[in-house]
């Protein structure tokens, strides 16, 4: 007991935040460049001018020579569209931490444990029978569906996953695979049978991924979540930490593990299904970014947490930049780029002999 109290009270202790106002700055920088950057460039003063003069109506020098078409570039697609990739980047990466402690395993994340087939079988569903096409309700009844495609998926893992006894990490792992499996093939059959071309292009956009269609109606819900979410887990530093250490440490010092998994994975269906219905299907971001977090910094929750959260934010800024820039005259999903990264990455990490998942 001793022995595993000292080695606990180690791992709260392990880390530093004294890198958080740099990726915070990083982070900064990388909002402002993305916003300037892309089919048409816009100078960079000329783009802070415009966001300071609509966020705070601070008017500089020179702002009156900027022209209406930067205005309307910076302002209604560009900057909204970059802070939901920075949102979206956000809570996927707060998604894979938390499921990979939960669950005590490096490769689950929302994906691996069926949650986003749950929210894309949703959101399918809502745009086939023509729910975004209706006025008012459109985005927040897409939404809706998404997110109770996600909490029926995480309803069905954990009900599995507790036939036969009480809930382990791995048996949430293959009843996720199942339930991933499961929800996937009606997604796929959905698109089958479907005849509306609008509706099958709309689905096409929600498996590969992209923030293509983020607008300021979109921005505060997804901003929200997360923000709310990644508040919520900094604080659950403690109990990430326990799970990393296994059952029976959790139990020695007085947590069920078990009630925790249950509110993390409700928490988790919530995000991703507000991520998927606006970006669709964005992989590797989860899975890939608290690894390399980990892999530098510790395995200490209580630092670890942010570091992932602001790192996998500044990816998907980035990896968003991309999609607009690397295809003249047109753009490529954002999905497509995240996995092409993504990948390659987790496989030369899984080849290192010096990482190990939980920062060993």
């Amino acid at each position: 007991m001793k022995i595993l109290m000292k080695n606990f009270r180690k791992n709260k202790r392990d880390g530093s935040p004294a890198f958080i106002p740099v990726l915070l700055i990083l982070a900064l920088c990388a909002v402002l460049i993305a916003v300037s950057m892309g089919q048409v460039n816009i100078p960079l003063d000329q783009t802070v001018m415009i966001i300071l003069k609509k966020l705070f109506n601070v008017e500089l020098p020179g702002f009156k020579d900027i022209p209406t078409s930067y205005f309307n570039i910076v302002w209604m697609i560009r900057f909204p569209r970059t802070l939901t990739s920075l949102m979206v980047g956000m809570g996927l990466s707060l998604c894979g931490i938390v499921m990979q402690a939960s669950v005590e395993n490096p490769l689950a994340d929302p994906y691996i444990l069926g949650i986003s087939s749950g929210a894309t079988l949703g959101a399918t569903f809502a745009l086939m029978i023509g729910v975004g096409s209706i006025p008012v309700i459109g985005n927040v009844g897409v939404a809706g569906c998404a997110f109770t495609g996600a909490l029926a998926a995480s309803f069905l893992v954990l009900f599995f996953a507790n036939i036969g006894g009480k809930t382990t990490g791995a048996k949430l792992v293959l009843a996720g695979t199942v339930i991933n499996s499961m929800f996937s093939a009606f997604s796929n059959m959905i698109i089958y049978f479907a005849d509306n071309s609008q509706a099958l292009q709309s689905v096409t956009f929600w498996i590969m991924g992209s923030t293509a269609s983020a607008t300021w109606n979109k921005v505060p819900m997804v901003a929200s979540v997360t923000l709310i979410t990644v508040i919520f887990f900094l604080a659950q530093s403690s109990n990430l930490n326990l799970m990393l250490m296994g059952e029976e440490a959790a139990t020695t010092l007085g947590v069920n593990l078990t009630f925790w998994r249950r509110i993390y994975l409700i928490i988790a269906s919530l995000i991703t299904g507000i991520l998927v219905a606006n970006c669709g299907m964005i992989g590797f971001v989860g899975l890939v970014i608290p690894h390399i977090t980990r892999a530098i910094f510790g395995a200490n929750h209580r630092i670890l947490t942010p570091y992932t959260v602001l790192i996998g934010g500044i990816f998907m800024t980035v990896t968003d930049l991309l999609s607009r820039m690397l295809v003249t005259g047109s753009e490529l999903p954002v999905g497509i780029i995240t996995a092409s990264i993504g990948a390659p990455v987790f496989l030369y990490m899984l080849l290192k002999k010096d990482y190990g998942f939980g920062g060993a």
